[in-house]
């Protein structure tokens, strides 16, 4: 979700000293792909990529060393996993040790983004997705021997090419027709094709009793939520409302379902919208969050607070949800947030100066995971820190 804003957020205090993480990665031909600014991919994370990149026009703003201040009540023992490059949403194993993330770094020899899987005990990334074509979103399934994620290897090795520069300066995202859902092994090798239909397919999550998966696709013509088996049957379309519907999660109790979505309302926005859906683009610089029942019933808009309100997932007792917003500062600048199911009694949560986005709470309700570029040596490095939740 970026491209070319202005991007602020907070950090903590606590100074930590962090060791580069060693990475190891298996032997595959990769052709040189284009060098992509930022960890986001596809719809759900495409937006972050440029925001990574403006990132660095702030880092003169940013603490050196801190990765942890004191306003940041609910975290504590904050440490970070990733030293370099761009790392993006990291998602726990169901038994809370392990996680999956993507992430682009020339040092991995990953020039878009890539899957990685480490245990977060003795955190060494292995490369978990096939080195070719770019990939997002990946996802433990039951038993934490096999993850989902999507890719786009099967239209060619190569990184999908990235949005040229526009006349008119619109912050704009690819939606790639070339991504499908995947299931695959821990080793690397896939499994299963989930989705196979034309245009885009990604951004899978899973529901916590493991049954049941929901991801972003474009088969209707507009880029819509909807529900599947983890086998991929039973196909369900869940949203309809112009615009796009992505980034979704359910509940602890896999009953309910959080997403952001824009909903271009004047004849000026729809155009502006329907025009850049035809290129195979978006706009994300204005989202709001919204719930609704697993079956798409009980629709509500949640947060009514204007800019990016994005990345949301539900806290560990299910009764309010975190997110990443720009609300505060407009632009870049996005920290993490509460509020309740109704958009009630929004409490600020971190308070980096450039950017924090993709919170997750492990299985265990004890840990929270983000992005985040604090602490980078004032690069547009955007890295992934953990913290005991409070």
């Amino acid at each position: 979700m970026h491209k070319g804003i202005d991007l602020n957020e907070g950090t903590a205090n606590c100074q930590a000293s962090v060791r580069k993480s060693s990475i190891k990665i298996k032997d595959s031909s990769r052709e040189k792909r284009f060098f992509s600014f930022a960890t986001h991919k596809t719809m759900k994370h495409t937006f972050i990529t440029l925001l990574f990149s403006s990132a660095i026009f702030f880092s003169h703003a940013q603490e050196p060393g801190i990765i942890h201040y004191p306003q940041e009540k609910h975290l504590q023992h904050v440490r970070q996993l990733t030293n370099g490059g761009d790392n993006a949403e990291a998602y726990f194993s169901f038994d809370s040790r392990k996680i999956t993330f993507q992430a682009t770094n020339a040092a991995w020899n990953t020039q878009c983004d890539q899957i990685f899987t480490a245990t977060l005990d003795h955190f060494s990334p292995v490369l978990t997705s096939t080195g070719l074509g770019r990939t997002t979103c990946s996802y433990f399934l039951p038993g934490d021997s096999t993850i989902l994620y999507a890719s786009t290897h099967l239209s060619g090795k190569e990184c999908p090419p990235k949005p040229a520069a526009r006349a008119d300066h619109k912050y704009v995202w690819p939606i790639y027709d070339s991504f499908e859902i995947f299931v695959a092994d821990l080793h690397g090798k896939i499994l299963k094709k989930l989705t196979n239909s034309p245009g885009y397919d990604a951004e899978a999550t899973l529901s916590p009793k493991g049954d049941k998966i929901v991801f972003t696709s474009m088969r209707s013509g507009d880029p819509e939520l909807y529900t599947m088996n983890i086998d991929g049957s039973d196909v369900k379309q869940i949203t309809s409302g112009l615009g796009y519907d992505g980034g979704a999660f359910f509940s602890p109790d896999g009953k309910k379902i959080v997403f952001r979505a824009s909903r271009p309302s004047s004849e000026e926005a729809v155009k502006i919208y329907k025009d850049l859906l035809k290129e195979g683009l978006v706009m994300p610089t204005d989202m709001e969050l919204f719930t609704c029942d697993v079956d798409g019933s009980n629709l509500k808009q949640v947060t009514h607070l204007g800019g990016a309100n994005w990345a949301p997932f539900f806290t560990p007792d299910g009764k309010k949800i975190i997110f990443s917003s720009n609300h505060v500062q407009k632009g870049y600048h996005f920290n993490l947030f509460l509020c309740d199911l109704d958009g009630g009694n929004v409490e600020q949560v971190t308070y980096d100066q450039v950017f924090d986005a993709f919170p997750v709470f492990s299985p265990d309700g004890k840990k929270l995971i983000w992005s985040s570029n604090r602490n980078n040596g004032g690069t547009h490095d955007t890295n992934l820190f953990i913290a005991d939740w409070q």
